[in-house]
């Protein structure tokens, strides 16, 4: 698009992207009336990429046939939010499958095509996948780390950065996984000016943005205008041509392709999902339905971890507080024991120096501004405060005298310590572009356009980094809140004024409901995204709303058999499987007793007793037992002469039980899940006094605890964890796996573990291919990819006589030739298996060649 202005990196804030009149290449687009009848504009593609010729003023019908402009009019029918366009896959034309998004805008409707992987049901369960791995995360630094890892598995692009606004637009790096090969990003900052205003704006209303090359290819929209001389509006189009300024852009970066996911909190733009790919790259819809699924859930989590996180801040600072409350409550010298407390207010509060002006005299710790300036900063606090806390992140703005001593200290918070202007306790900040780091690596040459470096990161970040001179990190609200319960309790202790401590510490206590009952709305919202995002339909004519209530436990018990198999290696303890199930029963004066010896399922009998006694204790606790308080719950199991395990359920106390009139899902999987799965036996009797049940689970499926896998668990775990970062910190691994985020995850245990120099092949030509290039110290080997094996790479790797790991995720292991001498994990990958295998190997080489 043509400016009348030199373009530069302050008028694209005035480019108006969201009509620009064209979309990109990997599409196209027709745009209708509101009834989706007669076709008002279209990509000039539409021929070439559909199959059918179409003109404005056709109708619909006409263009596509009766059938497809039928469904596409009933998808319109559910389109309310254009954000949330109706999605139809894997739809025929006559140039093939396509996957098609219709959504309403102010000019009508817009359908956008793209075409189909043939994959319709894969958004959901890549979705439901990517969330089983974060959702229990409870901390914001490990959600960030281990989401750019998930996104990078999931999608393939060469870098995924989680970038995160500060409070002036500017963006920091706070997450990051990528090709070894490239330079790292993470921890750097970027100016506001790389993203425009309009830009943002754009990205709350449509929370993913796909570039799919940029070198800024446009396929025109026609006609330009309507009768109103009004240009389409793009908005909420995924196929929206990208702006020739930001093209330039990513270009002068290296980098061919991008992709963005919004991370949206409390409506506002808390940061993006970033992905970068050196080449350029399409992402299919479902993929892209996924990745926005994925976004909006880890939007929420991060909510509701920021919450949580206000609130142990507060509890943490108030803690502190009362200490130093009782403290003062038994020294008479208050003034002294302020004095001798600024380090510990300095733990309270984030800042690089802490200092308290009292009486007219001056005591500091870390950071702050010379002696001589005190006089001069208290007397301006004391003018403008009125008594109440004071901040600034400019202090030179109101001091011009402050610039002498910009470069030590810029950001000030003043917490009076009585309602005349004269006692202060103060935080400082440094300034902030001292923190600052260049957003990449400053030998690095980046290619210009030819209209010089006016848009490079280098000129941009040059320009940004003049702006923010004299500058500190804002004082954010949590902050002043944490500054709000000091002066509180400073307040008590200096002023000793009874009502105006209870004030304070109403205050403050109506903070911290706030604070819990907000948390709470959170946890509740991403309960609530989970519920819609499983529910999402999959396909057309059937919807997974109708089985979710359902399954929606089921899949929990199943989620919790699947973690308990993954630590345990091969299975679970049945005791361990009960306990979790009942947990949420144990209250009242109900009673639950569990008697049994220690059996030890192995994974596929754990995983089909995790559903046979979830759906027990749903029910004693609806309609058993477990419904009232005075009930009894009485499970116990024992070993038959066969090695099989017994358990009997037997509730009592609880309402009259009579037979179900029909048979549900949940009464069908009780009867024939252990027989039908295990060859067991399952009886359940409704005695009026209480349910009987018992379950019979043959000894096939229980694992007993022999003397060898009790030595071979000693011996994994006999290394301690700074040996096992010694012996493994400089070994080349190449790890051979089919599965993206199987392979994510391996990674991540390999990292753990010290192991950071790892080359990943999805394939055996992928994996002979790397081996041209290097020879790695040890591999690890997936058995079975797809539909070949990693048995031609094990026979390279023993040529070259270099050791490696076999991994399968079947029992019978006959497929592995004898002649191979290499030890076999099962999967799915266990840390402690995998690691000991490992160093068994290192340990067996080294005493080769000694």
């Amino acid at each position: 698009m043509q400016t009348a202005d030199p373009v530069d990196l302050t008028n694209c804030d005035r480019e108006p992207i969201h009509i620009p009149g064209s979309i990109q290449p990997h599409g196209c687009l027709i745009a209708c009336d509101v009834t989706g009848s007669t076709i008002s504009r279209y990509s000039v593609n539409v021929e070439a990429m559909l199959g059918v010729p179409v003109f404005a003023g056709q109708r619909l019908d006409e263009a596509l046939g009766q059938d497809i402009a039928h469904t596409l009019r009933n998808a319109l029918a559910t389109s309310d939010d254009p954000a949330r366009p109706a999605l139809r896959f894997g739809v025929a034309l006559p140039s093939g499958l396509f996957d098609i998004a219709v959504h309403r805008s102010d000019d009508g409707a817009i359908i956008e095509f793209e075409a189909s992987n043939g994959q319709s049901d894969q958004p959901l369960e890549t979705a439901r996948l990517l969330i089983s791995r974060i959702r229990s995360i409870d901390g914001i630094d490990a959600l960030v780390e281990k989401s750019a890892r998930l996104v990078f598995a999931m999608l393939g692009y060469d870098r995924v950065m989680i970038y995160r606004f500060e409070h002036d637009g500017a963006g920091k790096v706070v997450s990051e996984y990528k090709r070894r090969d490239l330079e790292s990003f993470k921890g750097q900052y970027f100016p506001a000016s790389d993203i425009p205003k309009q830009a943002r704006i754009l990205y709350i209303k449509n929370t993913i943005r796909v570039i799919s090359d940029a070198s800024g290819a446009r396929v025109a929209v026609v006609p330009e205008f309507d009768e109103e001389g009004q240009s389409l509006d793009l908005s909420f189009a995924h196929l929206r041509s990208v702006s020739p300024i930001h093209c330039e852009y990513l270009r002068n970066m290296g980098v061919g392709a991008s992709m963005s996911i919004s991370i949206i909190v409390d409506g506002e733009l808390w940061g993006l999902i970033a992905c970068h790919h050196y080449s350029p790259k399409v992402l299919t819809m479902t993929q892209r339905v996924a990745a926005e699924m994925f976004g909006e859930f880890f939007s929420l989590h991060l909510n509701a971890l920021k919450q949580k996180d206000i609130l142990d801040t507060a509890n943490k600072a108030r803690r502190s507080l009362d200490r130093f409350l009782q403290s003062a409550s038994h020294n008479s010298d208050v003034a002294g024991l302020l004095r001798q407390s600024l380090t510990e207010f300095a733990q309270i509060m984030p800042s690089d120096g802490v200092g308290l002006w009292l009486d007219g005299s001056w005591n500091w710790y870390g950071v702050t501004p010379p002696k001589e300036a005190m006089p001069e900063i208290a007397d301006f606090v004391g003018s403008v405060a009125s008594g109440r806390i004071w901040s600034t992140d400019t202090i030179s703005l109101h001091l011009p005298h402050a610039q002498s001593y910009a470069s030590e200290v810029c950001g000030v918070l003043a917490i009076p310590l009585s309602q005349r202007p004269r006692d202060y306790l103060f935080f400082f900040r440094k300034e902030l572009v001292l923190t600052l780091d260049w957003a990449g690596n400053p030998d690095k040459s980046y290619d210009v356009g030819p209209l010089g470096d006016r848009l490079t990161p280098r000129k941009s970040f040059a320009i940004w980094k003049e702006t923010v001179r004299m500058k500190a990190q804002r004082w954010t609200e949590s902050e002043r809140e944490i500054a709000e319960a000091i002066r509180a309790v400073l307040v008590e202790i200096v002023l000793h004024h009874n009502e105006l401590i209870a004030d304070e510490r109403g205050k403050a206590d109506v903070r911290q409901r706030m604070l819990n009952e907000e948390l709470n709305h959170r946890v509740k919202n991403i309960l609530a995204v989970i519920k819609a995002l499983v529910g999402h339909p999959v396909e057309e004519g059937r919807t997974i709303r109708e089985y979710v209530g359902a399954l929606k436990g089921r899949i929990q018990a199943l989620a919790f058999a699947h973690d308990q198999v993954v630590r345990g290696g091969d299975g679970g303890s049945l005791r361990d499987l009960l306990e979790a199930e009942l947990k949420p029963y144990r209250e009242g004066a109900r009673s639950i007793m569990l008697q049994g010896p220690d059996v030890w399922l192995d994974s596929r009998g754990f995983s089909v007793m995790a559903l046979v006694l979830h759906e027990m204790s749903t029910n004693a606790a609806k309609y058993g037992a477990l419904s009232v308080n005075t009930g009894l719950l009485k499970i116990t199991w024992s070993k038959t002469a066969d090695h099989s395990c017994e358990l009997l359920w037997d509730e009592k106390g609880g309402p009259s039980v009579t037979a179900p009139s029909r048979a549900g899902f949940g009464t069908v999987l009780i009867d024939r899940s252990i027989p039908y799965e295990l060859g067991g036996e399952s009886r359940v009797s409704y005695d009026p006094s209480g349910l009987v049940a018992r379950f019979l689970i043959p000894g096939t499926h229980i694992q007993g605890g022999d003397a060898s896998g009790e030595a071979k668990a000693t011996e994994l775990n006999a290394a301690p964890a700074e040996e096992l970062v010694d012996l493994l910190a400089d070994l080349e691994v190449l790890f051979v796996e089919d599965q993206m985020l199987v392979a994510a995850d391996v990674e991540g245990i390999l990292a753990d573990h010290g192991m950071t120099k790892i080359t990943t092949a999805p394939s055996a030509s992928e994996a002979l291919r790397r081996l041209k290039t290097f020879t790695p110290d040890i591999a690890i080997l997936d058995v079975n990819l797809g539909s070949e094996t990693s048995l031609p790479i094990a026979e390279e790797l023993t040529r070259r006589n270099v050791p490696f790991v076999f991994a399968t995720g079947y029992s019978d292991q006959s497929i592995i030739p004898a002649s191979f001498d290499a030890p076999v994990v099962r999967k799915p990958y266990e840390a402690t298996a995998l690691i000991g295998a490992i160093l068994r190997l290192m340990a067996d080489r080294k005493a080769r060649v000694h």
